[in-house]
């Protein structure tokens, strides 16, 4: 797929009474079509402009002042500033782009540390081509109830109904679809505010427009302000175009799709295996706002009630963890702990208590040799280290040297990087040239994460489920599966006889859990089910001895590695 560029315009004001200078040489237009929607983003590039002619700006600009001397000028201060423009929706907007078009992730980007709005704001400048009011590093990187993050990640989660409002309210479908990214983002941003944040209607009218009118044109203004006015009086009589739940299975499933703003297969798929009922609770959770929890780093003896002084000081919200004691829930103020330096001082982790569960199953002991197959970032691999006392060695094997690099580093920030050895390679062929057998190997495989929606909004599936359809979609499931397969029997390779074999996934879906195990003991009659009960409470062990996570809700809610197959498997 071809990149784009977005190139900052030039804009130098100097006195009136001089002398035009002669203006940049644009040169032949070229264009860079992306695939989205049937969209098309069009790319100028203009000559880059020469040290001369920067110079001769410059000495004319300061020769119009009084200033003799030559003074170099920032590219900022070169750069028309818009003080209208809402500098909350204009960052918005453009993260949205990076998200879809560029491929970054909303989580990446929400925790940007010192001179995050710098940064943003040079993202504006170079895709918009102006400059915004200074938008705050507080403000910008604020997990919860601030606009940016509340207003990207929403509009994100909500794609599908913001997508449905937006065609609906388009005089033909045909407007909607050759829509260029930028105005669609930008009423998305509006119709989100209006629907689900319910925000002031006239605010978001008039900022939406103003961007839409100064980013790109005054047409693109009247059209914001005509789809989102006509939204605020069909919300307000309660009309809004939704779609009915009625007709055949495959109807009601694009409905419960577009409603709740999930892909249609996977709809089925979950209406399948648990009811129309518990589909829609799940999908009710995977759009709610999640939580975080931080783990205190016992590798460096900091407990928990430590951890808890730390974020009484900050004036942190927070509850304990109800089934690990290394563990505490928050829902509101990870930025102010990222802010006030916990997570770079090695005193604690984020990490997610399913994460810490599967830690549990795997129950480190001083003097093991345990195997991470899929290590990177790391966070497991720390946290088991960190159980050892010192003694013995955790192997993180990843394919991902960038991944590994990172898990290094963390592991020394914690100080356990004695008993962690990184092994850059593929697991499979590790497997094969390895002769060594270990106590414990643990393999959370990669898979389609439908366990983490509400985590991760942005989540690459759930991208593919609402642009791929049919064979495209069957094909990246179907290697995926391939690719389980390949690594359990690779894992099982690894494992000494009375060894254990523990294997999780962060996916809701039988084909990714009991299925693979049961293919997975015929294959291998060599291994049988070890019961999970004496490592997790009894509440997350199903009647095959599989853990899984269950949330204080009334459905059940798969989290990162705990799924029905985050089983033991015991080599006889």
């Amino acid at each position: 797929m071809a990149q784009i560029a977005f190139l900052p315009r030039i804009i130098v004001s100097a006195d009136t009474s001089k002398a035009p200078l002669k203006p940049l040489r644009r040169t032949q237009r070229s264009r860079t079509s992306i695939s989205t929607n049937k969209r098309v983003l069009k790319q100028r590039t203009f000559k880059t402009p020469s040290k001369a002619w920067m110079n001769e700006v410059n000495k004319t600009i300061d020769s119009s002042v009084g200033v003799q001397k030559f003074v170099p000028r920032s590219p900022l201060q070169r750069t028309k500033l818009n003080v209208e423009v809402s500098p909350h929706r204009a960052v918005s907007a453009v993260r949205l782009m990076r998200i879809e078009l560029g491929g970054a992730f909303a989580d990446l980007l929400n925790e940007k540390g010192k001179g995050s709005g710098d940064n943003e704001m040079g993202y504006v400048e170079r895709t918009l081509g102006f400059c915004t009011k200074e938008l705050d590093d507080r403000d910008l990187r604020l997990v919860v109830s601030h606009p940016v993050t509340d207003v990207v990640g929403g509009t994100i989660r909500w794609r599908r109904y913001l997508d449905h409002l937006i065609c609906s309210l388009c005089h033909e479908e045909s407007t909607f679809r050759h829509m260029e990214p930028l105005l669609l983002q930008i009423l998305r941003i509006g119709v989100y505010e209006i629907v689900k944040l319910d925000m002031p209607p006239y605010a978001v009218v008039d900022e939406n427009v103003r961007l839409a009118k100064v980013a790109l044109r005054p047409g693109a203004g009247n059209m914001v302000n005509g789809i989102l006015r006509k939204l605020v009086v069909l919300k307000e009589k309660n009309s809004l175009p939704l779609p009915i739940l009625e007709g055949d299975d495959h109807a009601q499933a694009r409905a419960l799709a577009t409603l709740h703003s999930h892909p249609v297969w996977m709809v089925r798929r979950w209406t399948k295996y648990r009811g129309q009922e518990e589909a829609i609770k799940l999908m009710v959770w995977n759009n709610s706002d999640p939580g975080f929890s931080l783990r205190a780093n016992v590798g460096r003896g900091v407990t928990r009630a430590d951890l808890v002084k730390q974020l009484n000081l900050l004036k942190v919200p927070h509850e304990l963890s109800l089934h690990l004691d290394d563990f505490i829930r928050m829902k509101t103020g990870l930025q102010t702990v990222i802010q006030a330096g916990l997570l770079k001082q090695g005193l604690c982790a984020v990490q997610d208590e399913s994460a810490g569960l599967v830690v549990s199953v795997v129950d480190a002991q001083p003097g093991e040799s345990i195997v991470d197959c899929c290590a990177a970032p790391g966070g497991k691999t720390v946290y088991m280290a960190s159980r050892m006392s010192g003694q013995g060695m955790v192997y993180a094997i990843d394919i991902n040297k960038g991944r590994l690099r990172i898990l290094r580093e963390t592991a020394k920030l914690h100080q356990v990087s004695s008993v962690i050895t990184t092994i850059h390679s593929d697991l499979r062929i590790f497997a094969d040239n390895e002769s060594a057998k270990y106590d414990k190997v643990l393999l959370d495989a990669p898979c389609s994460g439908l366990g983490v929606l509400s985590k991760v909004c942005e989540h690459s599936f759930r991208k593919i489920g609402q642009t791929c359809v049919g064979i495209r979609a069957w094909k990246i499931w179907k290697n995926l599966k391939i690719c389980r397969m390949s690594f359990l029997d690779a894992a099982s390779l690894l494992v000494k006889p009375g060894g254990v074999l523990i294997y999780s996934t962060c996916s809701i879906d039988p084909e990714e859990n009991e299925e693979r195990v049961d293919a997975f003991l015929l294959r291998h009659p060599e291994f049988s089910v070890d019961p999970v009960d004496r490592f997790v409470p009894p509440d997350f062990v199903s009647e095959r001895s599989f853990y899984f996570f269950r949330s204080s809700k009334t459905f059940t809610r798969w989290c990162l590695c705990c799924t029905s197959s985050s089983s033991l498997v015991k080599k006889r």
